[in-house]
């Protein structure tokens, strides 16, 4: 038998048919083995750890979601209050001050001109 990757989740169409064996295994009223690990004892016990934690990952993803919500709309908070500060900058010291470019602005006296294009020639 090859080695398991454990690394990798199993196929969710797996674990169900592992459950409906499960269930089956019920109806056998004859089942009895001297393995541990596969007593109905040992299997009913595994299949109540993988449900709790089955739900402990559920519960964990919804808190991780709900606080990827909230990181991510605080940034949008932060990043309109940045753009808000930066209009402001503009209207108290104007375009081309010190002060916008302390602030990540760049000067209006700085920016580049447009230049103009020269009229190509058609023949």
């Amino acid at each position: 038998m090859p080695t398991q990757d454990k690394t990798r989740r199993l196929p969710s169409q797996s674990i169900s048919q592992d459950i409906i064996s499960l269930h089956g295994l019920q109806t056998v009223r004859t089942y009895d083995t001297t393995r541990a690990d596969a007593s109905v004892a040992n299997l009913q016990q595994a299949y109540q750890d993988m449900l709790a934690q089955q739900q402990n990952e559920t519960e964990k993803l919804t808190l991780y979601r709900a606080a990827t919500d909230a990181a991510r709309l605080a940034e949008w908070q932060f990043h309109n209050a940045v753009l808000a500060m930066k209009e402001v900058i503009r209207g108290q010291y104007g375009s081309d001050s010190d002060q916008a470019q302390a602030v990540g602005l760049k000067k209006k006296s700085e920016r580049k001109r447009p230049s103009r294009r020269k009229a190509v020639a058609m023949a």
